[in-house]
């Protein structure tokens, strides 16, 4: 058994973590020990390695803050999914390893013959994009929303999203090499952003009334995507690749009306009861089971690879997520 631990953190990620053993836990009362079956490696982990994100966890830690696995022992008396039973694994569990011991209360049951990498994505991306689509603006199908790091996990999840409640979507990437990836997705519009934007968007939508941006990147993005906007409309930025401050002129909130928001899933789930909470999870996993939602997976790796998993999730020019999947007799 393998787990991906730091004791530090460190402006080079991958050199602040390792994979050691451990032995086999016992689950006490209450407890489960389940087997790690995928695990992805996103942004907002990368971050907790450098010391960088909103929200750290008291070192030494195992990375990892979504997945999924199989139940394979419930300790004494203990009411949970069954053995065998495929699971949602709970929400900063330490899934960078190859077992985790959970509290089985906490375990969500997931379809057995669903893909396990797509389900493992489902707690952080895929709500982020339902909220980010229905808790801002009052949409209404065939209006329009646009969104520029539009091929990040949560980008392709919001373009799956918005075609399933009849809305169309204008994409914003960084680099030329991202366009086709986002198209293959349905996004109904894909541009390279840059300082014409909003004269191209306005072209591409043929002078559409788009209500509602979503932020991924900050810096002078937001302002561009903030130019593109209806009168009235709101931003909401949920992430900064640029690593710069969300810049916005007086001109678009003043004079335009135009609205700054910020979201953080943790916060949501802080805030929300549980039963709205499982319902949200329930309904995303029904579509990732039947297909209808998925993201790309560029590359998995084993617990034992986690330094080369880092160094690939933390790259750019990537077409997919890197997931930690390990590999179980």
């Amino acid at each position: 058994m393998l787990k991906a631990q730091y004791s530090e953190r460190g402006p080079v990620p991958q050199a602040v973590i390792e994979a050691l053993p451990f032995d086999r836990p016992v689950p006490a009362p209450g407890q489960a020990l389940v087997a790690v079956l995928a695990a992805p490696i996103n942004p907002s982990d990368v971050l907790m390695l450098t010391g960088q994100y909103g929200m750290l966890p008291p070192l030494p830690a195992v990375g990892g803050s979504e997945g999924v696995g199989r139940v394979i022992e419930l300790g004494p008396d203990t009411k949970g999914p069954a053995v065998g039973q495929t699971v949602l694994l709970p929400v900063g569990a330490g899934t960078w390893a190859t077992h985790v011991l959970v509290p089985a209360a906490r375990l969500v049951p997931l379809p057995n013959d669903a893909d396990p990498k797509q389900l493992a994505m489902l707690t952080v991306n895929p709500p982020t994009a339902s909220l980010l689509l229905s808790d801002f603006v009052d949409l209404q199908p065939g209006d329009w929303v646009m969104q520029n790091g539009a091929n990040s996990g949560v980008g392709s999840y919001l373009v799956q999203l918005a075609k399933l409640r009849g809305l169309k979507t204008v994409n914003i990437v960084r680099r030329e090499s991202a366009v086709a990836g986002v198209q293959a997705q349905g996004g109904d519009v894909v541009l390279v952003d840059g300082d014409d934007l909003a004269e191209r968007v306005k072209a591409a939508t043929g002078g559409a009334a788009i209500k509602l941006g979503v932020d991924a990147v900050g810096g002078a993005a937001t302002m561009r995507l903030a130019a593109c906007l209806a009168e009235g409309a709101t931003i909401v930025n949920y992430g900064a690749l640029s690593g710069e401050p969300c810049s916005v002129s007086p001109r678009e909130l003043v004079f335009r009306d135009v609205t700054l928001k910020g979201f953080w899933l943790a916060r949501w789930f802080g805030i929300t009861p549980q039963a709205k909470q499982m319902a949200l999870l329930t309904e995303l996993a029904g579509l990732i089971a039947a297909g209808k939602l998925s993201t790309p997976i560029q590359a998995t790796y084993e617990v034992g690879q986690i330094k080369e998993a880092i160094a690939a999730a933390a790259a750019g020019e990537r077409q997919g997520k890197i997931l930690i999947a390990p590999t179980h007799a």
